[in-house]
Order: C-alpha cells, then sequence, then structure tokens
C-alpha cells in the first residue's frame, strides 16, 4: 500500500504498552491536560476498549453515540466522532464497548491495519497533539494506531518484569516500522507507579535506563493516591489535585516530551 504521508503541524502519538496495569490510561490523560495547560491543542483518541481515557476525562458511557468503533467502520467521520471535554483544547473521540468486536469486524476490511490512518487525514492539521490510548495488547486496533502514529511513549511500571515486557514492544515496533510504518519510532519511555520505598522500583529505573539510555525520561511518575482516585470522579489528577506529586511529574512529563518534540522533529 503506498505511504499515507502525514504532513502537517499536529504530532500524533500513541500511548503504548502490550502489558496492562502499567498506568497507560493514566499517562495518556494527564499528559494529555499538562499539554492542554500550557496553551496546546490536543485531541486525545481512545482506542482502548475498556474506555477507560473516556471516562477518565468524565465522557458518559451513554453520551457516546460515535465513537472510535463507528470512524474504524467507516459509519462516520472522525470529525463526527470528536467532542470536548471539560478542559479547554482538550477534544476526545471516545471508546465504547462495540470495539470489543471490531477486531472480528476488521479482518476482512479493505486496508484494515489503515482505517485510523485514514480516518486522521481531513483533521490532522486542526491539533498540535494528537494522542492515542491503545489497548494492552498487539490486536488490530494497536495495529492501526502505530500505523497513524508518527511515535510511541511506553509507560512502563517499576516491577520485576518490566523489561521482559519492554523487549517484546520494541520487536513489535520494529517489526511495525519494517512493514507498514516507515517513520515509526519510540519517543520515550516513561517509568510509572515507582515507589521510592521500593530498592526494587530503583534497580528497575537503573536498568532500564542501561537498556535504553536516553531513550528513558528523566520525569518519573511516582505512585500516587490521589492519581488512583481521579479516574472515579471523571477528572484527569492534574484537575483533581493539581498539587499532589503524580500531578507535579505529569507537568514536567509534559515539558520534557515538548522538549523531545522541538528537537527531533524541528526540521
Amino acid at each position: 500500500m503506498e505511504e499515507l504521508k502525514m504532513v502537517g503541524s499536529s504530532r500524533i502519538l500513541a500511548i503504548a504498552n502490550q502489558k496492562g496495569g502499567v498506568g497507560k490510561t493514566t499517562t495518556a490523560i494527564n499528559l494529555a491536560t499538562a499539554l492542554a495547560a500550557v496553551g496546546k491543542t490536543v485531541l486525545i483518541i481512545d482506542i482502548d476498549p475498556q474506555g477507560n481515557a473516556s471516562t477518565g476525562l468524565g465522557v458518559d458511557r451513554h453520551n457516546r453515540d460515535n465513537s472510535v468503533y463507528e470512524v474504524l467502520m467507516g459509519e462516520v467521520s472522525l470529525e463526527e466522532a470528536i467532542c470536548k471535554s471539560v478542559i479547554p483544547g482538550l477534544d476526545l473521540v471516545p471508546s465504547t464497548a462495540d470495539l470489543t468486536g471490531a477486531e472480528l469486524e476488521l479482518i476482512d476490511m479493505k486496508n484494515r491495519s489503515h482505517r485510523l490512518v485514514e480516518a486522521i487525514q481531513p483533521i490532522k492539521d486542526r491539533y498540535d497533539y494528537i494522542l492515542m490510548d491503545c489497548p494492552p495488547s498487539l490486536n488490530l486496533l494497536t495495529l492501526n494506531a502505530l500505523v497513524a502514529v508518527q511515535s510511541v511513549i511506553v509507560p512502563l511500571q517499576c516491577e520485576f518484569f518490566a523489561l521482559e515486557g519492554l523487549s517484546l514492544l520494541i520487536k513489535t515496533i520494529e517489526r511495525v516500522k519494517s512493514t507498514l510504518n516507515p517513520k515509526l519510532e519510540i519517543q520515550g519511555v516513561v517509568l510509572t507507579m515507582f515507589d521510592k520505598r521500593n530498592n526494587l522500583s530503583d534497580q528497575v529505573a537503573q536498568d532500564v535506563r542501561d537498556y535504553l539510555g536516553e531513550k528513558v525520561y528523566q520525569t518519573v511518575i511516582p505512585r500516587n493516591v490521589r492519581v488512583s482516585e481521579a479516574p472515579s470522579h471523571g477528572k484527569p489528577a492534574l484537575i483533581y489535585d493539581h498539587k499532589c506529586a503524580g500531578s507535579q511529574a505529569y507537568i514536567k512529563l509534559a515539558s520534557e516530551v515538548i522538549k523531545r518534540e522541538k528537537s527531533l522533529y524541528a526540521a
């Protein structure tokens, strides 16, 4: 298939990890909120059937008439599925449970791995950043995201098997890069759920930095009760409690992401 050129001002990033419970959605919504807070226009595409990013941004499950499922099926345009969040400058394409069956439906479709990149084309210049919250597995939904983005941010929990899961994800990204999206890169790895009282967290952090070097962000996201509480209130942690340690860490992460984007893609 002819490569779709992602020209324009938008930076398009996937928040992805093939392992669940690593803080992927938490990172997506709080990074997006922090970017919006410094004046960037941001769109989150929730491509996880669990729909946690949609819930975490306060979009009621009963108010998701048009979702990413309808977009992938070609029933509505991406623009028709965009809804406003309560955060100025931050929009969302929500997910619904219908997305669970999308993989089976996509299998027989033309350009099944390029449905999302094609849908993004008409709106790609409208936002400074488009972030995709991916499912915690490698399936056709994740593949659609990896084909559509320019780079990947990998949340990585500070736990014993972190490096094992990371090596699998790197192989997946390399495979997609070699076959479907030659411009795909890892923008960075963010260490999440860091517990300074636990020696294992320090060891894992050091191992990951030894393995990936500068690809690992300096900012580390700590375990934080307020960050864990925020989704149940339908708010990002930065809105729920902007002073807590977790929120402050995501603000620093957003600054790192912006600086890295400028240095990598200014040309």
